[in-house]
């Protein structure tokens, strides 16, 4: 497996991806990454977004598995926002969620000073990585948050 910066020719596979996921656990609902406009435009999204990157995990075949982006968030200085994490269900349970934040982590270090994301409590095996990771629950959204069906909020400090 190996990552590298998003492609245009990757936007099909990671749409795809992120509303399988969702599908598969019922999140096809407005309040979710499934609505978002940028959706079939991620590397154009990215790509005009200031000190934000969107990076995908590909197999031997090249073939997309996953991704994940870091993005400032809403208006806050200082603040970026872990986004679109998601990998395929034949390539979970390799470790490719730790490697994709990893990758992602390390970028934001050299923009930010806070990295936020939103997810559901539901989806226990994201909530235990994003806490391995040193990220810490929030009782609240950040104001600014654009995913109104999200209920559980997560904050790192970059160092």
């Amino acid at each position: 497996m190996r990552i590298r910066e998003i492609e245009e020719k990757d936007n099909k596979a990671m749409e795809q991806i992120i509303k399988r996921s969702l599908e598969s656990f019922g999140l096809d609902i407005p309040g979710t990454a499934y609505f978002d406009p940028q959706l079939s435009s991620l590397y154009q999204f990215y790509k005009q977004e200031t000190n934000a990157k969107y990076w995908v995990i590909v197999n031997e075949k090249d073939e997309v598995v996953g991704g994940v982006g870091i993005a400032p968030f809403g208006e806050k200085e200082g603040i970026c926002e872990l986004q679109k994490l998601y990998i395929t269900p034949e390539a979970q349970g390799l470790g490719l969620s730790r490697e994709l934040m990893n990758v992602a982590l390390n970028f934001a270090k050299n923009h930010y000073t806070h990295c936020y994301l939103e997810t559901l409590t539901k989806l226990q095996v994201a909530n235990l990585l994003y806490s391995k990771l040193g990220f810490r629950a929030l009782e609240k959204p950040l104001a600014g948050s654009e995913h109104g069906a999200m209920d559980a909020w997560y904050i790192k400090e970059l160092s």
